[in-house]
């Protein structure tokens, strides 16, 4: 019987030693160059990866809600998920927000919601990733404001923005603005943060997405990397020193239930980062050099038959994401391929997590898996793949030129096409699904979204533009329109507009005016 990974290389039965396989230059010791081991010397021996869990629904309010209720369970990081309007950059009352508002994450608006959103959860004690690419630098700017009104200073900040547009332009569409002032603006928030928020995470480089679209494991870290590199360029160009903002730079990626496959891939995926920033940007400081990575387990993996098989598929995927070295790790709930995740499904998953940390033994030792005959000989065919793509986005002319293209999309919309057959053969099995499945399934009673939402942002929104100092508003909007058409850094009229109560739609629609909004070709 054949068995090929996810990638395409072909399984061996039994694995022998590698042929003059180098430990010291392929391995080298953990938290030091070439860094496969892992970025730290000591991993998880001293303390565990953090446990983030992905959140956001509704309103504030009710997200507030759920926040304290991790926290309360044992959450060291919290994940905020928003609605797809925020995403976007539109007001709950623009009309194209109507039907869409609090439906996949929290609705924000205003500085007013984001008050509520994080209403007495100390800032300057969790660490708060933010789900957020094209509007990144209001929702950014949005929380800062807010930890200033809890007394928390800047430096004392510590989180990540997502922030990864081009990613946007391959597999998910929540893109604004064209690439070119998309850059313009991730810079912006780099120049910003490492004046202003010295320990924030600027970007999450995000492979997980193209991954979810159908990407193989070699295809997702190839991708990034070429994107990654794409914004290390930008910055450059704009004056910035790549060891001033790379120790920034993170990454976000998926984890399989291809438990093997995936453990190489997060190794391979740290050598190749280390070499590109060492010898392509010459960066010298050895955080420059670190791949720095969340992890999350994989949704398109999850299904809506048998939903409670999916607390197994995510604890294996758990398992290869620790095993890979991740630095955070948010867990799916059981139910996400039906509707939001129910509190108590949300709570299992966290559960998930603690047992790998806390009832096994992965944690007693750094890279479990270094030596394996397997994992290294999957780690440098990863490697080998991945590198190889990387080369053809180069020919092309970099990440954006591939982008406009339509090279990325096109490989990874290959890659879904082949798994969809796949399944409708029966060639690959999805326990519940495809193969071994029930006659009836039991009853389940999903979360459900109030269908009242979007009157009540409505309320909330003519309330702040009937109260609010409409000509502060307008002079610090026009503030930003003119950073916007010139060169100065965008994020300091921004952040006196969104004091103001400019809302994030107000902000977004001031930068459209500027810069308009990206058109891909293939829609002509």
């Amino acid at each position: 019987m054949s068995h090929r990974s996810e990638s395409g290389f072909e399984f061996s039965p039994v694995y022998e030693p590698l042929e003059g396989f180098d430990p010291a230059g392929k391995l080298g010791e953990p938290g030091q160059f070439p860094y496969t081991r892992g970025v730290y010397p000591t991993m998880y021996t001293q303390r565990p990866w953090t446990m983030r869990q992905y959140a956001g629904f509704g309103t504030a309010a009710e997200s507030n809600q759920r926040y304290h209720q991790l926290i309360d369970h044992g959450t060291h990081g919290l994940s905020v998920a928003f609605d797809l309007p925020t995403q976007m950059g539109y007001d709950s009352d623009a009309s194209i927000a109507s039907g869409e508002v609090g439906k996949v994450g929290v609705a924000i608006d205003s500085i007013d919601d984001m008050r509520v959103l994080f209403d007495k959860i100390p800032l300057d004690q969790v660490s708060t990733s933010m789900t957020i690419n094209a509007p990144g630098s209001v929702l950014l700017l949005l929380y800062q404001l807010v930890a200033e009104e809890q007394g928390v200073s800047a430096d004392k900040l510590t989180g990540t923005i997502q922030n990864d547009v081009l990613k946007e332009y391959i597999a998910r569409g929540t893109y604004i603005y064209p690439p070119k002032e998309s850059l313009r603006l991730i810079s912006d928030i780099f120049a910003y943060c490492q004046a202003e928020l010295p320990r924030w995470n600027t970007i999450s480089i995000s492979g997980y997405h193209m991954a979810e679209a159908g990407a193989t494991p070699a295809q997702e870290i190839a991708f990034t990397l070429a994107n990654g590199i794409e914004y290390v360029r930008a910055a450059v160009a704009s004056g910035l020193d790549v060891d001033e903002f790379a120790p920034r730079l993170s990454f976000f990626f998926v984890a399989r239930t291809t438990l093997l496959e995936e453990v190489a891939k997060f190794r391979a995926a740290r050598r190749i980062w280390s070499r590109v920033m060492r010898d392509s940007f010459g960066a010298r400081n050895p955080k420059s050099l670190m791949l720095r990575f969340h992890t999350q387990t994989a949704g398109v993996q999850l299904t809506a038959q048998q939903p409670e098989v999916n607390l197994v598929r995510v604890a294996i995927q758990g398992l290869a994401a620790v095993l890979g070295g991740t630095q955070s790790l948010h867990t799916n709930s059981y139910d996400e391929a039906i509707a939001l995740p129910t509190e108590k499904a949300a709570r299992l998953a966290l559960r998930t997590q603690q047992v790998l940390a806390y009832e096994t033994d992965i944690t007693a030792t750094v890279d479990p898996f270094a030596g394996s005959y397997v994992v290294e000989s999957l780690t440098d065919e990863v490697e080998a793949a991945a590198v190889e793509l990387m080369d053809q986005v180069e020919e092309y002319g970099g990440a954006v030129a591939a982008i406009e293209k339509g090279f990325q999309k096109q490989e990874i919309e290959r890659s879904a096409y082949q798994i969809a057959q796949e399944i409708d053969s029966v060639e690959r099995v999805v326990v519940g699904m495809n193969k071994f499945k029930i006659a009836e399934e039991e009853p389940y009673e999903p979360l459900r979204v109030d269908p009242t939402i979007e009157a009540q942002q409505t309320a909330r929104l003519a309330d702040l533009r009937a109260t609010r100092d409409q000509a502060a508003v307008d002079e610090a909007l026009a503030a930003l329109k003119k950073a916007a058409q010139g060169n100065d850094n965008c994020l300091y009229p921004m952040k006196e507009a969104l004091k103001a109560r400019a809302t994030v739609g107000e902000v977004c629609n001031t930068l459209r005016e500027v810069w308009g909004t990206y058109v891909p070709a293939d829609t002509f």
